[in-house]
Formats: structure tokens, sequence, C-alpha cells
């Protein structure tokens, strides 16, 4: 059972792969969107659904700190609700509060550039989402 798991922003989305355990997660990409043009990188997702066989989609859901769901939130629900609908996969809204931070805090940790940062911050933070959801499942 393969899980993708999604970090979705308005000018990227981070992307993770369980293994077929569904144990571990590891960073697969990052896509670009446009949140403005409405382009979602669905086609690309749907291309690593199809080319992985993933069985469910979790979707990080940006709360705000007092457990309310904001603008970014509601994006991402309407983002699940898309990815349900065109890929008839189950998706999984799993809390994100703090795991772009956390994964910046990692990769300052590893010394990685600002430069090397900004490029994988967000598939980093897909992970951290993933590999959440995972480790509660156990």
């Amino acid at each position: 059972m393969r899980v993708l798991g999604l970090d979705v922003g308005s000018k990227t989305v981070g992307v993770a792969l369980s293994d077929e355990l569904g144990w571990t997660a590891q960073g697969l990409k990052t896509l670009k969107i446009n949140e403005e043009k409405q382009e979602f990188g669905f086609e690309e997702i749907g291309q690593l659904i199809n080319e992985y066989q993933v069985d469910k989609v979790v979707i990080g859901l940006p709360k705000n700190m007092n457990g309310t769901i904001g603008p970014r939130g509601e994006a991402s629900q309407k983002f699940a609700a898309e990815v349900e609908g065109r890929f008839a996969v189950p998706t999984v809204l799993w809390d994100e509060r703090l795991t772009t931070m956390a994964a910046e805090r990692v990769l300052l940790e590893a010394d990685v550039s600002r430069k090397k940062r900004k490029k994988v911050i967000d598939k980093m933070a897909a992970v951290m989402i993933l590999q959440g959801f995972l480790d509660s499942q156990k």
C-alpha cells in the first residue's frame, strides 16, 4: 500500500511517497503550480498516482495555532476534494502545523545553503506530513 503525501502551497506542491509497506516517507519532488492561473499540477499528481499505484493521498492541512481553519486550510480542503474527484483515491487531511518550520530547522542544522533550502523545503515538509500520518497508523 503506497501513500502519497502533499504539502500544498500557492506556488509549489511538495510531494513525498511511502515505501510499499507504508513505514517510511521519502521526498519525491516539488511541483511548480500557479494558484492565480488555476494551475494546480493535477496532471502530474495523476501520473504519480498511476505510476506508483497509490492507494491514499495525505494532504497537509494548515490550521491556525488555535485550531481554526483559515484561507490556506480551505484551499487544502478544496485541493483534497479535487484529488478525490479526479482520481477516485481517498484523501486524508493531516494537521501540518509547524511542519515547514520543522523542515527549515532540520535543513539549517544540516548547514544547507539558503538557495538549496528553498528548492527542497516543500518536499521535506511533505515528508514530515506523510511520516506523521504513517506513524499514527502503527
